[in-house]
């Protein structure tokens, strides 16, 4: 896969290597701004239950 999109990005590998970047950093923020907050309501990770009564650090 990424071999594909190496070959059909344009210019050198310089050019290709900023354009390579320039994606990676725009589909971290289209995670970041829209698919994970989308589903974080559908996931779990809020149902922790803390008792207070642990192994007795301390």
């Amino acid at each position: 896969m990424y071999g594909w999109i190496w070959r059909h990005l344009p210019g050198n590998t310089l050019v290709r290597a900023v354009l390579a970047l320039a994606l990676v950093l725009g589909l971290v923020y289209l995670l970041f701004q829209y698919v994970f907050p989308w589903a974080e309501p559908l996931l779990p990770f809020g149902d922790v239950t803390v008792d207070g009564e642990g192994t007795g650090a301390g």
